[in-house]
């Protein structure tokens, strides 16, 4: 969801950011590369590793939580995002989100840009044991929806999530962001134009419906 549906990375980041300064802490080498597609737990784990960080995750939720709910209002569909999701409304394609954010940080982007309904199928990273790179986040996306793995194709932005993805058994498209052309998607991936996920998708949703 973060950077494939919702253009969300550069607001998460700044709001760790401000977790990390609020609880005086330092920022690692590297940091947001390291950190984007990864769990809340897992960035706090590479801080106290690598900074020395002393406040806990429970204090370091609560600081990023805050302020990223705060100001989620102010998020917007990613460039592109869009006329997927109308071609897919249109075609009767069914769809869901999985996520490696918390319920409360997707349900308020899913707010944001006019998502939240009774009827929408979303998986958080509460709502599995395991997150992302681990298999279960799609795997229970794919149980919800009704299909088999091999049925569902994967949008993904980062590579912890495309390997989820391919561990699910499932067709991923890697979606890098713009200015994340550089990324390395695992082998297995297919690249989509950063400018233009509707071309890349629809061969694929043909081959997967026939």
């Amino acid at each position: 969801m973060d950077g494939t549906l919702i253009d969300s990375e550069p607001f998460h980041y700044e709001t760790l950011l401000g977790a990390i300064a609020a609880l005086s802490g330092t920022v690692p080498e590297n940091f947001e590369n390291r950190v984007t597609g990864t769990t809340i737990a897992d960035c706090h784990a590479l801080l106290r590793n690598e900074t020395g960080m002393t406040a806990d995750l429970g204090a370091f939720i609560q600081a990023k939580y805050a302020a990223y709910v705060s100001g989620a209002t102010r998020l917007k569909l990613r460039p592109g995002a869009a006329a997927v999701l109308q071609y897919l409304d249109e075609a009767g394609i069914p769809y869901a989100i999985v996520s490696n954010s918390d319920r409360i940080l997707m349900d308020a982007n899913l707010r944001a840009v006019g998502l939240q309904r009774p009827d929408f199928i979303s998986v958080s990273r509460n709502d599995v044991r395991e997150g992302k790179p681990a298999a279960e986040p799609y795997l229970r996306g794919a149980y919800l929806l009704g299909f088999e793995p091999s049925q569902c194709i994967v949008v993904e932005d980062s590579v912890p999530g495309a390997r989820a993805g391919l561990a699910a058994g499932m067709t991923v498209i890697g979606w890098p962001e713009p200015h994340r052309t550089d990324l390395i998607f695992p082998n297995g991936v297919v690249t989509a134009n950063p400018e233009n996920l509707l071309s890349s998708l629809q061969p694929l949703l043909s081959a997967v419906v026939q």
